[in-house]
């Protein structure tokens, strides 16, 4: 695995739980991540991500697993679609099941086609993916209310499933952006590279003293 030039470490504020990237920004972002989170069960994700110079997603690859199960998913754009790939081994269903929670689907997508539109990628949980709108639409210094609709091809945990998704992006100026999804609101204040600093009820960065 290459050696990156920077890292960054948050802190998960919605479960036991930290994410750790080591990355390259001086062409596009290439990026090798690590995720630990208890909820819905134990696992551990691991992801490589890469963009283009303009931060357009390109490619993405993740695995995660946990006490039984394993899964993994590949997608990478094409000149007007994404192609996406999936694999299990294992039941997550069962261990999901016997801590009381729900079942849930198969990795990946049945209709790839239904990412078509979608620029930018978004991993469930990680606070790393907001970077990628951020730094594409040029928002972490953008004048205040200063709004974008995205369309992102969303990578559920631990799950792995694959869903189009409509986001909304508000620069509220100098180091600060609204996220929205649907019913929920996130004010999150990110540096002047657009990384995130802190994301309420998700995530908070851990800085060297």
């Amino acid at each position: 695995m290459p050696t990156m030039p920077k890292s960054l470490l948050w802190s998960r504020t919605d479960t036991a739980g930290a994410e750790h990237v080591r990355f390259d920004d001086r062409r596009g972002l290439t990026a090798y991540g690590t995720q630990l989170a208890v909820d819905p069960v134990p696992f551990t994700c691991r992801y490589q991500l890469a963009t283009d110079h303009d931060w357009a997603s390109l490619r993405l690859e993740v695995e995660v697993e946990g006490a039984g199960w394993w899964r993994s998913v590949r997608l990478e754009r094409a000149v007007d679609r994404w192609r996406v790939t999936a694999a299990e081994q294992g039941d997550l269903d069962a261990a999901l099941t016997a801590g009381g929670h729900p079942g849930v689907g198969l990795p990946g997508t049945d209709d790839a086609d239904r990412l078509a539109e979608a620029r930018d990628l978004d991993l469930g949980g990680s606070p790393l993916f907001n970077t990628l709108p951020v730094r594409r639409l040029g928002l972490a210094a953008a004048p205040a209310d200063t709004a974008h609709r995205v369309t992102v091809a969303w990578v559920l945990v631990p799950s792995l499933t694959v869903l189009p998704a409509e986001q909304v992006y508000t620069g509220l100026g100098t180091g600060r952006v609204r996220f929205t999804s649907d019913t929920f609101t996130a004010d999150i204040d990110v540096d002047a590279d657009g990384f995130v600093v802190r994301y309420p009820g998700l995530a908070e960065r851990i800085d060297p003293r």
